[in-house]
């Protein structure tokens, strides 16, 4: 009954305000009023969390005479912070993440939990087919399996570009938020925008009722965009193609395998393989056509990160409206190689705010995204970063 909640490790007067405020003394960060703003909203969650008891059991027996449907477990409304890039929103949530009083919590890119919820679907219904269980409907025994291993959870960059992900989310969410489950996320883009001229989003336009009534929808209105503040110019990212972009690529290849022997691989994945043309200890280098005008997603590009911290690619064009897919798939590769502290060195037709040359729909949205994260992967913070997680296995070219 205790181990969901932690009374020890956190008061909520050593708040996400008093963290903020450090920074700001220190000269680490300048003052900003609305990420001042947006702290004293994180403190007052932390506080709802620090106040909630336990849920009881009714008796010993409860669980003989108690509907398929789970009682409902009440919990403190979350927060959805929208706004700009770089504006401040994933460090004031890592901050109250930290600070949170749950034992069970978790964090993560919402692509890379859309993909655990994939497979955990997948691994049900092969127990169904198998006979070990017979509950036909998978999403129940997920959202329950979900929420015994984190009752909060915090997503980064909330966004929805997956069909499948999309007609699931209203139910999963129905079942999770029904089990007490605390949701907090950040967005480069309000609810009423999720998925935007997405496939069939009538079936998605439950989720944002749902998401309406159980967090609280917050912008984030910084003027400054922080990322762009960072930017040390590294050269990993060369513009426009051609035989300069071509010879430099080489060249960071050639230090970055470091005379190992260069060969191509195939990732084995889901009954699958994805093929990597070449790969060298754990760098591997690919063509945007390699990449992005193949059916890969979010989940394809974790396992590919599951291989390899670096990743080179080659020749990325300009996005305009008849490369849509493309560009979603783009999209969901930056960000799965910025959360995953990732080095990417890339050749393109132009820089990074002139690759989409169509802004439109949610893709004109997420792409700010993209550009900004592609300015913070060139950064030396970033750099450090990487070497810290991943060891100092090569230079920076």
């Amino acid at each position: 009954m205790g181990k969901d909640w932690d009374r020890v490790s956190t008061h909520p007067e050593h708040g996400v305000s008093d963290r903020l405020e450090a920074l700001v003394a220190s000269g680490e960060l300048k003052a900003d009023p609305a990420q001042k703003a947006m702290a004293v909203r994180f403190d007052r969650l932390l506080a709802d969390v620090h106040a909630q008891r336990p849920a009881r059991k009714s008796s010993a027996l409860g669980w003989l005479f108690a509907s398929r449907k789970p009682e409902a477990v009440s919990a403190p409304k979350g927060l959805y912070i929208y706004g700009g890039v770089g504006r401040g929103k994933t460090m004031l949530m890592d901050m109250f993440f930290e600070l949170a009083p749950v034992r069970r919590k978790r964090r993560a890119h919402f692509h890379e939990f859309m993909a655990d919820v994939h497979e955990r679907i997948h691994r049900h219904r092969q127990k169904l087919k198998a006979g070990e269980t017979k509950e036909a409907d998978p999403v129940p025994p997920v959202a329950a399996s979900l929420i015994e291993e984190a009752r909060l959870l915090c997503f980064d960059e909330f966004s929805v570009t997956d069909i499948a992900d999309a007609m699931i989310l209203s139910r999963l969410f129905g079942e999770l938020f029904q089990r007490g489950c605390i949701l907090v996320a950040t967005s480069n883009v309000e609810p009423d925008d999720l998925y935007r001229d997405g496939l069939n989003r009538g079936l998605f336009l439950p989720f944002v009722g749902l998401l309406k009534k159980h967090v609280e929808i917050v912008p984030l209105d910084s003027l400054t965009d922080y990322r762009l503040e960072k930017d040390s110019g590294l050269p990993v990212f060369r513009h426009p193609l051609g035989p300069e972009a071509d010879r430099a690529m080489d060249a960071a290849w050639k230090r970055a395998t470091a005379g190992r022997d260069v060969a191509a691989a195939t990732i084995a994945f889901r009954g699958r393989a994805i093929a990597v043309p070449q790969a060298a200890g754990r760098a591997a280098r690919f063509s945007f056509t390699d990449l992005c005008e193949k059916p890969l997603g979010a989940a394809d590009y974790l396992e590919i990160l599951a291989h390899y911290d670096t990743l080179f690619v080659d020749h990325i064009p300009l996005l305009g409206a008849e490369k849509r897919n493309e560009t979603k798939r783009f999209i969901n590769l930056v960000d799965t190689i910025y959360d995953h502290r990732a080095r990417l060195f890339a050749s393109a037709a132009a820089a990074p705010e002139d690759l989409l040359v169509t802004r439109k729909g949610t893709e004109g949205f997420e792409f700010d995204r993209t550009v900004s994260r592609l300015i913070e992967i060139r950064s030396t913070e970033y750099l450090a970063d990487h070497r810290a997680r991943y060891g100092e296995n090569m230079s920076a070219a």
